[in-house]
């Protein structure tokens, strides 16, 4: 009886998954795009570009892909070079990422103490290469406020993503299947994402997309920026 009793105090309340660029950070300066273009050349010896890329919402390896076929590679040179380019990308970023400190979007540093404080669980859930999103983290003072992260090379798609986060949290006993799980993000993609894998969408107009276009999309929530968000509305 103790045992049990013992075992729900561990459970949180709530699992908050959080995007990072746009929603976490902006304007976090060129060096990712420039960590990517400088590791397919290296890799390949291919000049690339992100220009004319809708990079918003899509994973690091669906653009590095992307921007080698534009650059006239096959599908059979992208795949096989794709591993080295990732490590390469994650190296290039770690050593170049500068001081986000004063990057953060409106309301974040609050808000993640608000729910740290409620014992919210609270991890990412980025397109970012992993060693990318947890640089941008530490750089930004942020990296100690989650437990984890799903990164852009975990998954083929965002929704897969999302569905690894809550898997993980599952499986690490920090909350059950009653749990309410919220995934905040500013582009569409982080609202189809959430809507896909069957948790709550929370949009914010801190990125790229107006807050009507999100709207379209029918977040659970939509904020024009984090200082709005309450924790009730992921409990």
């Amino acid at each position: 009886m103790k045992a049990s009793a013992k075992n729900r105090m561990k459970i949180a309340p709530a699992l908050a998954l959080f995007d990072i660029d746009g929603t976490l950070l902006r304007r976090a300066g060129p060096h990712h795009r420039e960590a990517l273009v400088a590791a397919i050349r290296k890799t390949t010896g291919l000049a690339t570009t992100t220009d004319r890329i809708p990079l918003y919402g899509m994973l690091d390896p669906v653009i590095i892909a992307e921007m080698m076929r534009r650059a006239g590679t096959t599908e059979r040179a992208i795949r096989e070079a794709l591993p080295e380019v990732v490590w390469r990308a994650q190296s290039i970023y770690a050593r170049q990422c500068p001081d986000l400190a004063r990057k953060t979007c409106p309301g974040v540093r609050r808000l993640l103490t608000r729910l740290e404080r409620r014992g919210v669980a609270m991890g990412l859930v980025t397109g970012n290469l992993t060693r990318i999103g947890w640089k941008k983290m530490e750089r930004a003072g942020l990296k100690g406020c989650f437990r984890f992260g799903a990164f852009g090379e975990m998954a083929e798609n965002r929704a897969g993503l999302v569905r690894l986060a809550v898997e993980e949290a599952r499986r690490r006993g920090w909350i059950d299947r009653a749990t309410p799980v919220s995934f905040i993000g500013d582009a569409p993609n982080d609202i189809l994402a959430a809507q896909a894998a069957e948790v709550r969408s929370i949009a914010v107009a801190t990125g790229m997309v107006a807050m009507e276009e999100l709207r379209a999309y029918s977040p659970d929530y939509l904020l024009e920026d984090l200082r709005g968000l309450r924790v009730d509305m992921v409990l």
